[in-house]
């Protein structure tokens, strides 16, 4: 007699949770009714010269395959724009890998460098594929927790107290999804440390770095974003991941990369070139024009994003619903236990009374119990709607 077919599911997939994100996504899907504040895509088209930059590629038949670590133009590119928002200098031609998407490139990197029981260490609440990544790869996740009493920075003193000597790797991610932490570099110089004292490679998620906040109408400065890559002793032992999705409205473009040593370049390219092969060649032109002429469009849409954070905060405190200042990312994360609800029950009840999604914070680890994800890059005139309809949600609460 045959097994059943969930039998015959390799043992790292099956227990593996599906993402609480797109559970909630599937939810929204198919109704005109609802206002998002679910997934975290923003609400503006990529800027016309970078899609122009992909339609000329068309036009001109550039559609062939290019090298496995990405174009050279692009890696070049790369190569100037991490050395100036950075401070770190990676060689186009050994240290740079180009992925389809960051999470390729997460993915190559945890499946180049652990093996079976490897301990890899990531802070929570995180977003939703790190932990997966690390079993996928046949690695043991363990979870360290940041607290909103700590404004959700990452404490060197709780990464020592998790590494063991089965500890390979450290996994970070400033500023944070869901959180909007940004870690202080006193912290990070600590970290940077430990990392060094235990020989652990650190794989370090920047997509967000160029996405910072404060309060600048009110004189405040953004705490700013340094990368532990640009440390002292830490670009040997780091591999630096980002893309194009969040800061330059990518998302569908599907383009990542990886800048690391030449040798975990090489593992990783490994895997890729047996895999996705190459990312999409038009994907990759366009990049090379954002990299090149688009920070004014990456500052346009930060102070976008900054005018919306700075409203949701607002009314989450008019609410009276405790909301930590998102330093970073385009997500608020307020705090909801004092309402008797789960984090899930409340974001359900709220989707079905106020078509309203937001994300509960368990899908982002246990530590994200407690609290929901809002994301903010979502335009205006249907943020203050949203905000209205979950006001009088809470107020029904409270009632």
């Amino acid at each position: 007699m045959s097994k059943p077919l969930q039998d015959r599911i390799a043992r790292q997939v099956a227990q593996i949770p599906r993402s609480g994100i797109r559970d909630f996504f599937e939810l929204v899907q198919g109704r005109d009714d609802v206002i998002s504040l679910g997934v975290g895509e923003p609400d503006f088209a990529a800027p016309w010269h970078i899609r122009e930059a992909a339609i000329y590629a068309l036009e001109r038949g550039q559609t062939s395959y290019t090298s496995n670590l990405g174009l050279m133009s692009l890696r070049r590119s790369i190569s100037k724009y991490i050395a100036r928002h950075c401070e770190v200098a990676y060689d186009p031609a050994r240290e740079i890998l180009v992925t389809v998407g960051v999470s390729e490139a997460l993915d190559l990197a945890c499946r180049a460098l652990l093996d079976p029981g490897d301990e890899v260490i990531y802070h929570t609440p995180c977003y939703v594929s790190y932990s997966p990544s690390i079993v996928m790869a046949y690695g043991v996740a363990i979870a360290v927790e940041t607290r909103v009493e700590d404004e959700f920075v990452l404490k060197a003193e709780d990464v020592a107290a998790a590494i063991t000597p089965r500890t390979k790797m450290l996994m970070l991610n400033f500023p944070t999804n869901p959180t909007g932490a940004v870690e202080p570099v006193e912290e990070l110089e600590k970290i940077a440390a430990l990392a060094i004292e235990h020989d652990l490679i650190v794989i370090t998620d920047e997509i967000y770095s160029e996405l910072t906040y404060a309060d600048e109408d009110h004189g405040q400065t953004p705490r700013p974003h340094v990368s532990i890559a640009s440390m002292p002793g830490m670009k040997e032992r780091t591999i630096l991941l980002h893309g194009f999705s969040k800061a330059h409205a990518m998302t569908g473009f599907r383009l990542g990369y990886a800048c690391a040593p030449q040798v975990l370049t090489e593992a990783m390219m490994k895997i890729h070139q047996y895999s996705m092969l190459c990312a999409p060649i038009m994907s990759q032109l366009a990049a090379v024009e954002a990299l090149e002429n688009g920070d004014a469009e990456v500052e346009r849409m930060r102070k976008s994003y900054a005018q919306r954070r700075n409203l949701l905060l607002k009314k989450f405190g008019e609410m009276g619903m405790p909301c930590f200042p998102p330093g970073g990312a385009f997500y608020a994360f307020p705090d909801i236990r004092k309402f008797g609800l789960s984090s899930k029950d409340f974001a359900l009840r709220l989707l079905e009374e106020e078509s309203v999604a937001v994300v509960p914070g368990s899908a982002f680890g246990e530590a994200g119990e407690g609290c929901v994800r809002a994301c903010y890059a979502t335009a205006m005139d249907k943020l203050e709607i949203a905000l209205e309809k979950i006001g009088n949600f809470v107020s029904r609460l409270e009632s």
